[in-house]
Parts: C-alpha cells; structure tokens; sequence
C-alpha cells in the first residue's frame, strides 16, 4: 500500500512538473507577453517576469518594445525640377501598443519599411534638388509626419527618420560642378574689383598729399630705393623724377651771378655776350644764355651774324 503511494506520488510530482515546465514562460524586460487563449485576446498584456499561462489552450506571443533601426532601400524619382535622384533613408521606430502591433497588422515591421518607401518617394517627387541638398531637417520631419500617421493605428510610433544620401548622375554632378567654379570666379572678380577701386582711391588721395608737398614724393623715393637694396640685387635702376630737376634748378636760381639777362627787343637779343671767368658762376651764366637763346630765335640769328 505503501509503495503504491509512493508510485502515486511520484507519478502526480513528474505530472505537475511537465505542467509547470510547459505552463511557466519567462517575458524580458525589453518585452511584453500578448496572450490569446483559444484565439481571443486576454488582456492586459503580460508584464516581464515570471509568467504562466494555460498548456495546450494559451499562447503567447512576445513583442519587442526597443527602439527598431530600419533601413529604407534606395528609392529612384523624379524631383519637381526635373532632376532624376536616388534617396535612401533610415527610419527609427518602436512599439509602444504590444497588442495593437500583433492584432491590427500582420507584420508591423514590413509595413513601416513599404509605407517609408511610399513616402519617400512622394517626398522626392514634392521637393526640388535643392531641398534634398540642403534643406533636409525640413524634409525628415515631412517624411516623419507621413509615416507615423498610418503607424499611430498599429501601435507603432516613428522617432525619427533621417534622409542618409543623395545620389546623382555624373552629368548633373558635372553640371553642378560647373556652376560652382562659376560663382567662385565671379565672387573673385567682385573682390579684386572692390579692392582695385580702394586701391585706386587710396593713390589718388596719396597723389593729391604728395602734390601738395613736393619733399613726399622725394622721401617716398628714398624710400623705394632702401626697399630695393635690401633684397641684394647688384644693379639698382633707379628713376631720376623731373619734380627734383625742377626743385634744384628752383634752389640754383638765386646762386647765379654775371648772368646777362636778354635784351628787351621786339626781333632780337642784345650783342654776343663777353666770356666769364671760370668757375660755377660762369657755368650758370651759361646755361641762363642758353636758355635764352632757345627762348627768341630769331636773337640767335643776330648774335651768329
């Protein structure tokens, strides 16, 4: 009797056993249990942890929760201008309705990624090459509108989606390229022409100072001729202005002494002029007569006869 008890008992014990091991499941913290029980929902969904459910008449179904990184394919369009593009994109999703995302779509995964292709295309199609370029914040967050409306329903909330690349054919890269240099070389015109016409003003101003204070334009001379020689060259050109052959010939002026000055006639200058002694005067006495007789011609004439 007694070992009949004891057979019983183990028997009963290895039953309960087999039942607990196929009545207990264990849900992640990352997931949560959605539990039908002979095909109809039971509600709430289970929480993680330790969980039992019914063998043989519930079965549970675990869902996801973390954030899901889906890539979108590479969609071909047509922008508004006319431009022919390939656009690819990155969609961050997560379930945040366990049992919305097992009863109201069959696989909530592949229906996000085909409505991110759909409405990556209607993007490409309602934006020009210039949005797609350079204005993408604006774009992602249309793209993201348009895929969370649908999504709202099947328990599935879109974070957020990211437009990764743009790619374009080589003749519209060409193209492009071209247009680039262009602007590039007409922003470097506009300046060298800005910077011309300071530079010009600048000199003039400088001219008009020098002008009126002849001894400038010497010092700035000077001052050319040191930058030069600093560079060690062996043959230094250096430019002789007619501003100082008049300074000098001005300061000469009043040192000249025995110089005849030429006879007031209406056709001639007076007599030949007698001979100096040598010496500096008489080379001024000189050149005054010269200069005269370049001044009345015709007293030339008289003089020689």
């Amino acid at each position: 009797m007694i070992e009949e008890l004891l057979v019983a008992g183990g028997s009963l014990a290895a039953v309960g056993a087999v039942y607990l091991s196929a009545a207990v499941r264990v849900v992640k913290q990352y997931e949560r249990g959605v539990v039908f029980r002979l095909g109809r929902l039971r509600a709430p969904a289970r929480e993680p942890g330790l969980t039992l459910i019914v063998p043989a008449v519930d079965r549970l179904r675990k869902v996801n929760m973390q954030i899901v990184t889906l890539p979108v394919p590479a969609q071909e369009g047509i922008t508004r201008d006319n431009v022919t593009v390939r656009v690819d994109a990155v969609v961050y999703f997560r379930v945040v309705d366990a049992a919305d995302a097992i009863v109201r779509v069959e696989d909530y995964r592949f229906a996000v990624s085909q409505m991110a292709q759909t409405s990556l295309r209607s993007i490409i199609g309602k934006s020009d090459l210039d949005d797609l370029l350079s204005n993408r914040e604006k774009l992602n967050q249309g793209l993201e509108l348009m895929i969370d409306s649908p999504a709202v329903g099947w328990g599935v909330q879109i974070d957020r989606v990211e437009i990764k690349d743009v790619s374009l054919p080589e003749s519209m890269k060409r193209s492009m390229a071209r247009q680039a240099e262009a602007a590039r070389d007409r922003r470097a015109r506009v300046i060298n022409a800005d910077a011309e016409l300071q530079a010009s003003k600048k000199l003039a101003e400088a001219a008009q100072q020098m002008a009126d204070t002849p001894s400038a334009l010497q010092l700035r001379l000077l001052q050319t001729v040191v930058a030069v020689a600093a560079e060690k060259n062996s043959t230094l050109v250096l430019p002789f202005p007619v501003e100082l052959l008049r300074f000098l010939e001005r300061a000469a002026q009043p040192q000249v002494s025995g110089a005849v000055q030429p006879v007031s006639r209406p056709t001639a200058v007076g007599p030949p002029p007698t001979a100096t002694a040598p010496g500096e005067g008489a080379s001024e006495s000189i050149l005054q007569r010269l200069r005269d007789l370049a001044e009345h011609p015709q007293g030339a004439q008289e003089w020689h006869r």
